[in-house]
């Protein structure tokens, strides 16, 4: 789908088919409130378009043409959230010759809300990620990594409430499990805590104790493994009762509209992750009727 197109089509929300079974479109014509929640994962420091000459994402991506779009939508609706998944560093000579900073500059620069942490944003140790903290105005927020005997404590929340338009929306984050991925000297007493169990404490205290309307998870767990006991945010889906949307990294999964997946309510639970580097930015759009039930759905759009 064209930039254009998608910007039409999202604002129309013509054909999006929502978690209670409506299309958005019916929904919106009832003037429910509306939330939007877009989303990058993996962007691996791609500050710039790929170049012309690239056998496969020519002129896609960059910064500034997702701040662009990212302006565009929240023109269009006021109550937006940016989010991202993960491994926000690594990839390109900015990391190497910046260490971070100017990846969290720019997503300042585009008002990102929350952000978890990923894999690779240990590659300069918890030392150089603390470095970079003051540079982001952004929630970092991560539940399963105890930085309790790590320079990180204190900086790094389990989730976050963000309230638009009357609506609580509760965000927390998840990491991938950092022995065999990180060196230990990177991540040093970080401890790992098993996701599924976290999620279950997060997502009970966001619904029970602070009654979030919308929870959100920014996971960087993966989208699905062919291991069945390796975490994953289908899993993760499967195994919730109050998450209604999980924004995924790690995988590099292009998915062009989330998937849909059902938890231990019987409930649909959102799934998406937008590829990797940049060149695509998720949308999902939550529509509430006047007793709070939420509908809706997304899409991905190359940038």
């Amino acid at each position: 789908m064209k930039r254009r197109d998608f910007i039409s089509r999202t604002a129309a929300a013509s054909t999006m088919v929502g978690l209670t079974g409506l299309g958005l479109n019916s929904c919106s014509s009832l003037g429910d409130k509306h939330i939007t929640i877009l989303h990058t994962n993996d962007v691996h420091s791609h500050i710039d378009p790929f170049p012309s000459s690239h056998g496969r994402y020519a002129n896609l991506g960059g910064v500034a043409r997702r701040a662009s779009l990212v302006a565009q939508i929240r023109n269009e609706n006021p109550n937006t959230l940016l989010f991202d998944a993960g491994d926000i560093f690594q990839g390109t000579p900015y990391f190497n010759f910046y260490g971070g900073e100017l990846e969290f500059k720019l997503m300042s620069k585009l008002k990102y809300d929350a952000a978890t942490i990923g894999n690779h944003d240990f590659d300069n140790g918890v030392d150089g990620l603390l470095a970079q903290i003051p540079n982001g105005t952004f929630d970092l927020l991560s539940a399963n990594y105890d930085f309790s005997n790590t320079v990180l404590d204190g900086f790094v929340k389990p989730y976050h409430i963000y309230q638009l338009d009357g609506i609580k929306i509760g965000v927390y984050g998840l990491g991938i499990a950092l022995d065999g991925l990180v060196t230990k000297r990177l991540y040093k007493e970080t401890v790992y805590l098993n996701p599924f169990e976290i999620a279950l404490d997060q997502e009970r205290k966001l619904k029970e104790e602070e009654n979030c309307d919308l929870i959100v998870c920014l996971s960087h767990l993966g989208y699905d493994y062919e291991n069945p006991q390796r975490p994953s945010d289908i899993k993760l889906a499967q195994s919730t009762y109050h998450t209604n949307l999980i924004i995924g990294g790690h995988t590099h999964t292009f998915l062009d509209k989330p998937e849909v997946r059902t938890n231990l309510n019987g409930d649909s639970v959102l799934v998406n992750q937008v590829g990797a580097f940049g060149l695509n930015l998720g949308r999902v759009d939550f529509y509430f009727d006047a007793e709070k039930k939420v509908s809706g759905d997304g899409v991905s759009i190359s940038v």
